[in-house]
């Protein structure tokens, strides 16, 4: 009889064991899940952030500085607002850095520009509205200029993907054109000779 009760009470206390451990798992899932979930969050943060910062970097194919040789037959400037070792503001935001940029005109030249749409040979999406493309770094370009609308094929290297490509014209403009030198106030980089910026999206230091 003794024996029988021994039995039943180890028999009981190993139910009860039992008991505490699959409660025990059961409050360790929702954690887990949790943990999970908050990893996800995370991970999709964190890529939405990249996304955010790749969506920055739109021009960060763009050659900010160049050379300082022009395309073939560029007309200078003969009396130019703002005169080759001129200060400028510039007023532009063409890419990050640039607007409000304090710069030196490094060249001044009379041309027609064009702000464009065109799709780079090396894929991607189309660019829309890219500042600016003179009339000169048009293949085959006449002696008209080319009117909002018109297809061209463009022989310029701002950026990866644009020489070679097939543009529409989107805006038209007779004016100065300037090259310009400038620290990019969101990197600090020292920019030389970059093409271009409109007379328009300039004025003085005062």
């Amino acid at each position: 009889m003794k024996n029988n009760k021994i039995l039943f009470g180890l028999a009981t206390l190993l139910l009860v064991f039992l008991l505490a451990a699959c409660a025990g798992n059961e409050e360790t899932t929702p954690n887990e899940n949790t943990d999970t979930e908050s990893d996800t969050h995370e991970n999709m943060d964190m890529g939405e952030e990249e996304s955010e910062s790749n969506g920055e970097m739109d021009h960060s194919d763009m050659n900010h500085s160049g050379s300082g040789e022009v395309p073939e037959g560029l007309a200078e400037a003969e009396n130019p607002t703002y005169p080759v070792g001129s200060k400028v503001i510039m007023h532009a935001d063409h890419m990050p850095g640039m607007n409000g940029a304090e710069a030196t005109v490094s060249g001044a030249f009379n041309t027609t520009v064009y702000s464009v749409t065109y799709t780079p040979t090396n894929g991607g999406e189309p660019v829309e509205d890219h500042k600016w493309v003179i009339h000169e770094e048009i293949e085959n370009a006449g002696i008209e200029a080319y009117k909002p609308g018109e297809e061209v094929v463009l022989s310029a290297e701002h950026m990866a993907g644009m020489k070679g490509a097939t543009a529409t014209i989107d805006t038209a403009e007779q004016t100065t054109v300037y090259m310009v030198d400038f620290t990019d106030t969101k990197t600090g980089e020292e920019i030389k000779n970059h093409m271009w910026v409109t007379e328009d999206e300039l004025s003085p230091v005062e």
